[in-house]
């Protein structure tokens, strides 16, 4: 008699509704980044641009984790992505184009704003054709998923700020000189809506024997870092500028060889991401 009473009684408690909390939390990390982003703002209208940085920066982490978080607890979402999008186009398309217009762009009026507004069009054109390119991945080559079509939006702000850095590191006024951080903020732009192919380093598999001098590279770097932040972390930006040409020459070998193993095999050439 008990059983069955014990039996009834779980039989009326109610299920769980809602959402489950694992599905919000990459969602409330994406969030972080866009605070973080907007916490730089802040800090550029005080006058406080080194802290602007690392609020950036602060937010590049948050976004390399949001889309790790949600594919390690299957909580991928429509939602998500649009957000994480919107994340972006604030934390590394309006918050440097702002930091360097009241850093030196201010300093020439209406182009410089002009200058700082192309550079946000480039964030927002570089996003938006990511977005458009998220349900075509089944169409794409397997070599085409080691590489980004253009400069990717977080890279492109650590780009932009290397001025800033660089000026933080040596005093020199010739790095806050509207003529040159306006030449970069354009060339790093246009290569945000380029087609030149760069590497997707989350995606790049390294050969056994380099992973023990990278792991003390990592340990040298991390000393350098904190000695000296803004010089390290501006080499880092033109390491990756040198690794450009790079990408390019691999991405045509991968694509030629591929179109050359399809030929042989008597197969249409597959379509290449653009």
């Amino acid at each position: 008699m008990a059983t069955q009473t014990a039996e009834k009684s779980r039989r009326r408690l109610p299920r769980a509704t809602g959402l489950p909390m694992r599905q919000m939390i990459p969602n409330i990390v994406t969030l972080l980044a866009l605070c973080s982003g907007l916490t730089a703002i802040r800090f550029g209208l005080e006058g406080r641009f080194e802290h602007a940085i690392l609020a950036i920066f602060l937010a590049a982490v948050f976004d390399g984790l949001d889309g790790r978080i949600a594919r390690l607890l299957r909580a991928t979402s429509k939602i998500g992505a649009e957000l994480d999008s919107l994340s972006d186009l604030i934390s590394f398309g309006v918050a440097p184009a702002v930091l360097m217009y009241l850093w030196t762009m201010h300093g020439v009026g209406g182009p410089g704003w002009a200058i700082c507004l192309m550079f946000v069009v480039c964030s927002a054109l570089r996003l938006a054709r990511f977005n458009v390119g998220l349900g075509q991945d089944a169409e794409l080559p397997a070599f085409a998923f080691k590489f980004f079509i253009g400069v990717p939006t977080p890279m492109g702000a650590m780009l932009v700020l290397i001025p800033m850095m660089m000026g933080f590191s040596f005093e020199e006024p010739w790095f806050s000189m509207p003529a040159v951080t306006g030449a970069f903020m354009i060339v790093v732009g246009l290569l945000m809506v380029s087609t030149l192919p760069t590497f997707s380093f989350k995606r790049l598999r390294l050969p056994y024997w380099t992973v023990l001098p990278l792991m003390l590279f990592v340990g040298l770097f991390a000393g350098f870092i904190i000695s000296e932040p803004w010089l390290m972390l501006s080499g880092l930006g033109g390491l990756y500028l040198c690794t450009i040409p790079y990408s390019v020459r691999a991405y045509a070998r991968l694509k030629a060889e591929a179109a050359a193993l399809r030929e042989g095999a008597g197969e249409p050439a597959l379509k290449v991401a653009k």
